[in-house]
């Protein structure tokens, strides 16, 4: 969308991206360190976006991410 916070990371590159996560990365640990979940959630939910971004921007599908998760494991494959 236009005019979006998305569009915006996706239009200045792979740059903008890695420090917004970087960010929200940070913010994951220093609201962990803390006892209110629903800020550690609300982190949380920025990291995964941030992350879900990156993962568009670098044309990489959340089944690679899943399949190495899985041969890391001993689940099998369906």
């Amino acid at each position: 969308k236009v005019g979006s916070y998305t569009n915006y990371l996706m239009e200045n590159g792979l740059d903008k991206i890695l420090k917004a996560f970087g960010e929200e990365s940070s913010e994951v640990i220093i609201a962990a360190k803390n006892d209110n979940n629903e800020e550690l959630v609300y982190e949380i939910g920025d990291l995964l976006y941030h992350l879900l971004v990156l993962l568009v921007f670098r044309k990489i599908k959340l089944e690679e991410v899943w399949n190495e998760l899985l041969s890391r494991s001993n689940v099998p494959s369906s």
